[in-house]
């Protein structure tokens, strides 16, 4: 299996980079893991909320293989416990699922038809973060994810 995330739009705080990258590369030892970055859209502020969703999610959705299991972190999403992530992303691999692609959306969220293609929806917490620390979290979760399905000292209970 192979596990991507895709964002809309750039990192540009370093420490936030470095802390992204050294999850990344943490997770290769355990699964091919891959992070696509889409560009923010061009002249944007002339564009209505709608019109944003849609232009991302025509963008995002060309990124996605029609094999693919799309989950898109939402606020309305599911909301699991780290041990209960790590026991969904081993059934997708029970399941042979080929790619796996969470998906950190733009500011206003995802257009109607990213959500019709989805699989599902995560939430990582009831609280709002920026797009830029959810990027860190899921990477950081992912790996947890799989240092508990190895049984491996990262994660306490």
């Amino acid at each position: 299996m192979k596990i991507i995330l895709v964002c809309i739009g750039k990192t540009d705080d370093k420490l936030m980079v470095d802390a992204i990258d050294n999850y990344a590369k943490r997770l290769k030892h355990y699964i091919n893991f891959e992070i696509k970055i889409i560009s923010d859209l061009k002249n944007n502020k002339n564009l209505t909320q709608e019109q944003q969703k849609l232009k991302e999610g025509e963008l995002l959705l060309k990124q996605v293989l029609n094999t693919d299991t799309l989950i898109l972190l939402d606020e309305r999403g599911t909301a699991y416990s780290s041990v209960g992530f790590s026991e969904f992303i081993e059934q997708k691999m029970l399941q042979s699922t080929n790619r796996l692609v969470f998906v950190v959306g733009g500011p206003y969220g995802f257009a109607e038809s990213v959500y019709k293609r989805a699989a599902g929806l995560l939430s990582l917490s009831k609280m709002t973060f920026s797009h830029q620390m959810i990027r860190l979290f899921i990477v950081e979760q992912v790996y947890r994810a799989f240092t508990i399905m190895r049984g491996e000292p990262y994660h306490h209970e």
